[in-house]
């Protein structure tokens, strides 16, 4: 029998509190730049020293930019996460604050010469009001070309990316920031997906936590069976 307990509002407000407020979530993003520092330090120098010719493609939300302040919204009022409408105002109006460590890495990857794409489903509509986020928050190479919003899927988006450069390193929060086998699985069907690419978490492909959204919050709990006792 479904338990429906997994959509209460509380379990959101829940998950939001983490996400938002909980050290641990800052010591996770930390740790996941940390990683993202030492493998671009390495492509680099197996690319002869040089940045030239490579890329990191990125995701914005959860990723480069904290949106928490937004589902804690959402949580408070008892709106559902993904509100469409309050999404675009949040993208147009909103404050976020940079993810720990974000800004001193894409630095870091702008003067080794490194390309940056920031990919994301952000609303298409909302694009001037991205990237002057991104301006506001002084991070570098957020131009028209290089800031990539909702349309087409995020692996043909790639692809195109592909072309001119070799993508070293892929960040985000959820697992169709890096491959198209992701986007529209289910969730056992993700779990074998994340068998089969095991040998790139943690050396191309940079997870980030995010405890607020993904195809998991609709799953059913799957309880210990309290064994009869005689």
């Amino acid at each position: 029998m479904p338990d429906d307990t997994r959509r209460h509002p509380r379990d959101h407000v829940i998950a939001v509190r983490y996400q938002q407020l909980s050290a641990e979530v800052r010591a996770l993003q930390r740790q996941c730049y940390a990683l993202a520092t030492l493998r671009l330090h390495q492509a680099v120098e197996a690319n002869g020293g040089t940045g030239e010719g490579l890329a990191i493609v990125t995701d914005i939300d959860e990723t480069v930019i904290d949106n928490s302040a937004v589902m804690a919204h959402a949580a408070t009022v008892g709106a559902h996460l993904d509100n469409v409408e309050t999404w675009k105002l949040w993208e147009r109006f909103g404050k976020p604050r940079l993810i720990p460590g974000a800004a001193q890495f894409l630095w870091l990857a702008d003067e080794l010469g490194v390309s940056i794409f920031y990919v994301s489903d952000r609303f298409s509509e909302n694009k001037p009001a991205t990237l002057a986020t991104l301006a506001e928050l002084g991070l570098p190479q957020a131009s028209p070309d290089r800031v990539q919003l909702f349309g087409k899927p995020k692996a043909e988006r790639r692809a195109l990316i592909e072309r001119d450069h070799r993508i070293v390193l892929l960040l985000g929060d959820t697992l169709h920031d890096f491959h198209g086998d992701f986007a529209g699985s289910t969730l056992d069907e993700q779990y074998r997906w994340t068998e089969r690419h095991a040998d790139r978490f943690g050396q191309d492909w940079i997870v980030f936590p995010n405890a607020a959204h993904g195809t998991w919050m609709e799953a059913d709990l799957r309880p210990w069976d309290l064994p009869v006792q005689d």
